[in-house]
């Protein structure tokens, strides 16, 4: 049993390829029916698309199935750690677990309108390439079934894969203008919020803020909330701050998802004394 499973989320296998199972795992509000239409989300681990698993985002689908949205963590096959390949596979089964959850919709009780993305470096990243990339599409997948999210949700991406200051160029190379989300913005996109600390060093501010310019100079509704001081990986359950960055990024994605009807009312998590220090 993995993190996910142990936190009460229930595995679906959404894909067999190179002999294995690929599973994601739904965790629904309580009382949740499969005649209901409820905003889901769909978070995808970081890890450099050569390690992590399902389970970085465990707390914060067991705090928005709280709100009343389905939550989906997903496995997705990861590259090797001393290869060169590019992260088209992890991209391949991110946009088939979407376009599964959409199709499942009924089942899952799931509004197909309403399927937000969301994911934290490499899985922020992935998020990211189902709702900008064209490229990568499994073959074996219903084309018909859209992998674009409605809304996104993305934790320090790494979604600059360019030469300007982007990451992953030793992988993507010379295709990042096929694999970089943050270099195949159009109107259209999904509303997208956008959180990043000071002091990544994965991820320059400046890289941060021209996606959100080139977002809005195409139309489209982009937010960025910068943490100062902070570096990769601050927004996590477990952190050193004791817990103060996941509840305040908690509690902006909540107010970004109630702006977009995906929840209602205020937050229900509260920031403690200090938080906002």
């Amino acid at each position: 049993m993995n993190r996910c499973e142990a936190a009460g989320a229930k595995p679906h296998v959404y894909k067999q390829v190179d002999g294995r199972d690929l599973t994601l795992y739904v965790t629904v509000p309580e009382g949740h029916q499969p005649t209901d239409t409820r905003p889901a989300m769909v978070f995808y681990h970081g890890g450099g698309w050569v390690g992590g698993a399902p389970g970085q985002f465990t707390e914060h689908a067991k705090y928005l199935a709280g709100r009343g949205m389905v939550c989906v963590q997903v496995e997705y096959r990861l590259l090797n750690r001393k290869g060169t390949e590019p992260p088209d596979v992890c991209i391949m089964d991110a946009k088939s677990a979407l376009r599964w959850v959409r199709a499942h919709a009924p089942e899952l009780g799931i509004d197909p309108k309403r399927i937000a993305a969301g994911g934290g470096s490499a899985g922020g990243h992935l998020a990211a390439a189902t709702a900008f990339l064209t490229s990568c599409n499994d073959p074996h997948d219903d084309p018909a079934v859209d992998p674009k999210p409605n809304a996104l949700v993305l934790f320090n991406p790494v979604y600059n894969n360019g030469p300007d200051a982007g990451w992953g160029q030793a992988r993507v190379g010379n295709r990042h203008q096929e694999l970089s989300p943050a270099h195949n913005v159009t109107p259209g996109a999904p509303p997208t919020l956008v959180f990043l600390g000071s002091r990544d060093k994965l991820i320059p501010v400046a890289v941060a803020e021209k996606f959100r310019a080139d977002m809005r100079a195409a139309g489209d509704r982009s937010e960025l909330i910068v943490y100062e001081g902070q570096g990769h990986g601050f927004f996590n359950h477990r952190g050193a701050d004791g817990g103060a960055y996941f509840r305040r990024t908690v509690v902006e994605m909540d107010r970004f998802l109630a702006s977009l009807g995906y929840t209602t009312g205020q937050p229900t998590l509260q920031l403690l004394p200090g938080d906002e220090q």
